[in-house]
């Protein structure tokens, strides 16, 4: 992580638009009608019916999924009581990662009132507005007060994050450490050095996890919180120890299992540490210096078990790992509050996402191969996607089960859905690709079984049922990869086609191709040399059917790919050309983009058959076609080059596909604002249509267009792709160092087109 500067963040918030968040209509507007549906006066009906019955704000309004970050500004980070407009680029911040992680949206309210009555009664009156309430950054031993009259006398979700995030993520880091270090939270003793708000909280939630009262020792900055101390507050005395002979931090932590920080850095030393019981547990959370560094920390013994608030070392105990799902789950069931046992819901749920396998998506974000549970990883990373369904279903359940729950769920499958697609982890179309695959599992060849990519997708394929797969490449290679990435090889089948074993099969194959192309040239040993190449042996299992579909492209340039498959495999008679097509799934809907990998430089026969092979695969896919063929020129407005050849084409399928909604060349703007293409250009056959599937003309376009469009909206879209247009047998690309998702995608993709093949032939 790079070193962060004044400079630099004063920067990154004052760039653009000043601050961080901004109000995004989720309605249309851009009619007449759309305003007078959003305002006056079609806005009276909703209101009429809020008025009849209040529960029917969640219909319609964003009560449902609003929360508020309200602040009075007195205990800001670690800046302390700068005042509430100080602390409002904070607020921005939280509303910003409530957005990014969980979909919920958010106002930041910042209260200019330190009198706690005041506050509790500025809150109050707004919170008809809210779904939930997010406390922030309130001074303790007022944030008590606060938090506990508001949950009394409100019916929507109230949670003071800085008390409640850490306690339930420290909580799950200490369950995951407990294990690994082999010992059990009602026999452990506990040191916590600080008394603030997020001290106590985490204390008592490890005392509802079962830590003993009289194993924990609490310390302020004057010392022991002990029994005979007559400076104490309420939250102090409830963990006041009635032991007389410590006194100092450095005497109540020695033979003590578990430190936690939350105070101030360096306080903790490394003869600190080394006093400690066996495999000790340290979690060192001021910030932005801990108690003691993650170096001195491991540097005091190896056997320590280290966690921090801070993102450049492991086990970071980050409260973004919490609150957005924890206010997902309330909201969804509509919850009257946060409870205890929807907090203790979220621990768990928590801890048992650290000891499952690792999504790819993680491994990438961190630069790692595969995170295992261990001492270097009891703590899922924020960038876990499923946090969002495991911990927002947990607490779900546990609001109904607990009785607080308005509006229970009764589908968590669908439910389950409906999250990963909040959150643009998951598709409707890519879950009908990989529902449809697994009715029919094919056998599925993967060319680079050495690449990480390859065969991690694999092997989730296989465990998703999609597919049978089988591996080319060195076998002792890419087992001693899958143990490496931890990953098991179970009913994965391994071809070693350099190996003396396949050497008949070698022969066989290239018996068949010589034969096949023997009017081109080719003879047997030609043939049989070609055989030592994964992409020909590949190819040749599924041609001579003792393998359904092939996977490639990972580590093969194209032109090389396209070579094999034209040579191997063959295009489909009805056509003279091949060629690849990529999905983007976006807000605005579905859409098709060909050809994106194959033909360079199309000329007007080419184009043809692009179209006609567009308009076959966005009915494979359940789509109906409406082409737009594009180019820099509107409808003959340039007679020369490529305009002409697409004007050409289009003539073509104009008179030959007489009902296909098809039309250009024209420009990308007009195809894809039917309203300015329809009034300029009354006599397209696209009227009143909304094309969503677009002909490029010629690769550069087509390939810079689809990953212009990905790199500029990032997770807003999905792209799936690319997929392979008339070849005879399912051989499909990959984009190079695709990622596993879209090796998968692709292999749904690649199953399907071999069980209709299948269907078509019988």
């Amino acid at each position: 992580m790079a070193k962060i500067t004044k400079e630099m963040a004063l920067r990154y918030h004052e760039q653009g638009k000043p601050g961080k968040i901004e109000v995004v209509p989720t309605k249309p507007h851009s009619t007449q009608t759309d305003l007078s549906l959003a305002y006056s006066p079609g806005v009276a009906e909703p209101c009429l019916e809020i008025e009849k019955n209040p529960q029917d704000a969640y219909r319609y309004t964003a009560k449902g999924n609003l929360v508020a970050v309200i602040s009075n500004g007195t205990a800001v980070l670690g800046l302390g009581d700068i005042g509430a407009l100080a602390g409002k680029p904070v607020m921005e911040g939280k509303g910003l990662l409530f957005k990014i992680y969980s979909g919920i949206d958010v106002f930041d309210i910042e209260v200019n009132e330190k009198d706690p009555e005041k506050f509790i009664q500025a809150v109050k009156a707004i919170a008809p507005t809210f779904g939930g309430i997010n406390l922030e950054d309130i001074k303790a031993p007022e944030c008590f007060e606060i938090e506990r009259r508001l949950k009394e006398e409100l019916d929507i979700p109230v949670m003071h994050d800085d008390q409640h995030g850490t306690a339930i993520i420290s909580s799950a880091g200490l369950l995951n450490a407990l294990e690994v270090a082999g010992k059990k939270i009602e026999d452990v003793r506990i040191v916590v050095n600080g008394a603030g708000a997020s001290a106590v909280s985490c204390t008592k939630l490890y005392v509802s996890l079962g830590a003993r009262l009289e194993n924990i020792v609490m310390l302020d900055s004057k010392g022991v919180i002990s029994k005979d101390r007559t400076d104490l507050n309420e939250q102090k005395r409830y963990f006041a120890t009635s032991r007389t002979d410590i006194h100092t931090l450095e005497e109540a932590i020695k033979g003590a299992d578990v430190f936690l920080g939350l105070s101030r850095g360096n306080v903790l030393s490394k003869d600190m540490v080394r006093s400690m019981a066996p495999s000790p547990i340290v979690f060192a959370l001021a910030n932005p210096v801990p108690e003691i560094s993650y170096e001195d920390a491991m540097d005091s013994r190896p056997d320590v078990l280290m966690a921090t608030g801070r993102s450049d070392y492991p086990n970071q105990i980050n409260n973004v790992i919490g609150f957005p799902y924890i206010f997902r789950g309330a909201l969804d069931t509509g919850a009257t509050a946060i409870n205890e046992e929807m907090k203790l819901a979220a621990v768990r749920a928590i801890a048992d996402i650290a000891k499952q396998p690792v999504p790819d998506v993680v491994n990438e974000a961190y630069h790692v191969n595969n995170l295992t549970f261990g001492p270097s990883y009891f703590i899922p990373k924020p960038v876990d996607p499923r946090l969002i369904t495991e911990v927002s279903m947990a607490v779900a359940k546990a609001a109904m089960e607990s009785g607080v729950a308005r509006k229970p769920i009764e589908n968590w499958d669908a439910y389950t859905l409906h999250l990963k697609e909040l959150m643009g982890y998951e598709s409707k179309l890519t879950r009908q690709l990989r529902d449809t695959a697994r009715r029919n599992p094919q056998r599925v060849v993967f060319a680079e079984g050495i690449h990480p990519n390859m065969l991690k997708a694999a092997v989730e394929a296989k465990a998703e049922g999609i597919c049978h797969p089988i591996l080319l490449g060195n076998d002792e290679r890419i087992e001693k990869l899958a143990k490496e990435l931890d990953l098991s090889l179970e009913g994965i089948e391994i071809v070693n086609l350099r190996h003396d074993r396949e050497a008949e099969r070698r022969e066989r194959y290239a018996k068949i191709l010589a034969e096949k192309k023997a009017r081109e040239g080719y003879t047997f040993e030609e043939a049989n040399d070609k055989m030592f190449e994964r992409n020909y042996f590949g190819m040749m299992m599924v041609e001579t059917g003792e393998a359904d579909a092939f996977i490639t492209g990972v580590y093969t340039k194209y032109s090389n790919t396209i070579k094999v498959a034209k040579e191997v495999i063959g295009i489909q008679p009805e056509y003279n050309h091949f060629g690849t097509m990529h999905i983007m799934n976006s807000k605005k809907g579905t859409y098709f983009l060909a050809d994106t990998l194959i033909n360079r430089h199309p000329d007007t026969e080419t184009m043809i058959d692009i179209a006609r092979l567009s308009e076959k695969t966005v009915r494979f896919f359940n789509h109906e076609p409406v082409i737009a063929m594009l180019s820099y020129s509107n409808f003959g407005t340039d007679t020369c080059g490529s305009p002409a050849s697409i004007h050409k084409a289009v003539e073509y399928m104009q008179e030959n596909y007489p009902n296909l909604p098809i039309d250009g060349e024209m420009q990308v703007n007009f195809a894809m604002n039917n309203e300015l293409r329809d009034r300029k250009y009354p006599f397209t056959r696209l009227q009143g249509k909304e094309v969503n599937t677009l002909v490029f003309p010629n690769l550069s376009s087509a390939n810079a267009g689809y990953q212009l469009l990905q790199a500029l909206n990032g997770d807003e879209i999905e792209m799936i792709g690319p997929i392979q247009m008339g070849l005879n047998k399912p051989i499909h690309f990959t984009d190079f160092e695709s990622s596993v998702r879209d090796i998968v995608n692709i292999t749904a993709v690649a199953v399907i087109d071999a069980i209709v093949m299948k269907k078509k032939n019988q």
